[in-house]
């Protein structure tokens, strides 16, 4: 069954080359955070280039049931803050649908204000574990109610005498990052945030744009990020760029796809979040970055892919897994048409993603002729080169719009097509996924 109604099986066949622009949404990351830093600023913040997805439309909804205003008009998105330590208690459930991102953030948002709310999601967020979030919260004096296993629906006390926190991540997760300092918003004195391996910084970047008073120090301990708080945030004008994760399908698609020529626009290079491009480069990929500038703080550039029939398999740098950790079900579909293996360690995150990825991805490669081994914190894919991946299997998605468009770019290449027992949670992240791979030539039908 998909996210939000009756599943949408989804097929994907080999067609002509992939010629043309790709214009993919923008980032999912920084549109959760524009509308909630926007709703706990003083005053108006413009965002455009706003990703309309499911799971930002439902954090929009979720601020609006706190107290924010928050409307469309035009191409623009307005959100009228409330101010640091100013959300309202919802008088309904908070349903944030399918994200991880946007539950764990919003509850970090108002943990630190005397309200309580209550969070529910789809049968796949339902499933995740919450503690991570929670029990770090409770260091500020926050309380959580919720299924056993830590699971939602839950609900929130927030506390209402904050203390300041001092806590290190203890494995890498920008969520649990963000949900802390956005917490430390509104408790006295300086929060801070110890993490050992770097994550996406969105939240520091951000936070800092909206006025807050932050600080990251490298030292023995790791990454020390220091946020000052009850700050006064300042709206702001956000012109979100587009989304890497997003631009990594059209991008692996074209890689793979004999004669194919693409370019991706706009893409955020992040530091913290590029890694999967590097990787594929590493690979032999005809991959590179043009009209390379900065746009809002983020580095951004323009990604030219073409076909790259000479793809080797490679060992991929457990430290880089924190920058591309949402990008390894679809470099797992690319290292299917390599030659060699590819190891890919240190992933252990993604066992408790919106479905548990290295199993539904092992499964369906394995289903679709090729070889996987699997261990708790990393996996292994051996590539058959181009031309020799079979496909011809239906594969589930779990729920999961990753392992549902991950597959779909499989059946570009592969000579059968593959099928996915459900396309709908596609429209969380990438609602125009069909139609934008469709331009470039790529053959998905509605089964």
């Amino acid at each position: 069954m998909s996210a939000h109604g009756a599943p949408i099986p989804m097929t994907s066949r080999a067609s002509g080359p992939l010629v043309g622009e790709a214009h993919v949404p923008g980032d999912k990351s920084i549109s959760h955070r524009s509308l909630i830093l926007g709703a706990m600023a003083v005053g108006e913040t413009k965002v455009t280039g706003l990703l309309e997805g499911q799971d930002v439309l439902d954090t929009a909804k979720a601020m609006q049931a706190f107290g924010a205003q928050v409307e469309k008009i035009g191409d623009t998105w307005h959100v009228h803050g409330v101010g640091v330590g100013g959300f309202g208690e919802p008088e309904n459930v908070i349903d944030c649908g399918n994200s991880g991102t946007g539950v764990r953030l919003i509850m970090g948002a108002m943990a630190t204000s005397p309200i309580v709310a209550t969070f529910t999601g789809d049968a796949s967020l339902n499933k995740r574990p919450m503690a991570r979030v929670t029990d770090p919260l409770a260091l500020f004096g926050t309380r959580a109610y919720g299924r056993s296993g830590g699971r939602l629906p839950m609900t929130i006390v927030g506390a209402a005498e904050p203390l300041p926190v001092r806590y290190e991540v203890p494995v890498p997760s920008a969520q649990v990052k963000s949900a802390v300092l956005l917490a430390g918003l509104n408790a006295p004195g300086e929060t801070v945030v110890i993490e050992r391996e770097a994550t996406r910084d969105h939240s520091e970047r951000m936070l800092a744009g909206f006025g807050a008073t932050i600080s990251t120090e490298v030292t023995e301990e790791g990454r020390v990020i220091t946020l000052q708080g009850r700050p006064e945030l300042k709206p702001q004008t956000i012109v979100v760029p587009r989304d890497p994760s997003s631009a990594a399908f059209p991008v692996c698609a074209a890689i793979i796809t004999e004669g194919s020529d693409v370019l991706v626009p706009n893409i955020g290079l992040n530091p913290t979040r590029a890694g999967l491009f590097f990787t594929l480069q590493e690979m032999g990929a005809d991959l590179t970055f043009e009209n390379m500038r900065e746009e809002g703080g983020e580095p951004v550039a323009d990604l030219r892919a073409r076909f790259s029939p000479d793809l080797k398999g490679i060992e991929v740098p457990a430290e880089r897994a924190a920058s591309m950790i949402d990008e390894y079900p679809v470099l797992s579909v690319v290292a299917s048409f390599a030659q060699g293996r590819t190891h890919m360690p240190g992933v252990k995150e993604l066992r408790v993603k919106e479905s548990d990825r290295i199993d539904a991805m092992a499964t369906g490669l394995r289903a679709a002729g090729v070889h996987v081994e699997e261990g708790e914190d990393w996996w292994t894919v051996e590539g058959r080169g181009h031309g020799n991946v079979a496909g011809g299997v239906t594969v589930e998605s779990h729920l999961d719009h990753r392992i549902a468009m991950s597959f779909l770019v499989m059946g570009f290449a592969s000579s059968r097509p593959m099928r996915v027992d459900d396309g709908g949670p596609i429209a969380t992240s990438f609602p125009i996924f069909e139609t934008l791979m469709g331009t470039l030539g790529a053959e998905i039908t509605r089964d």
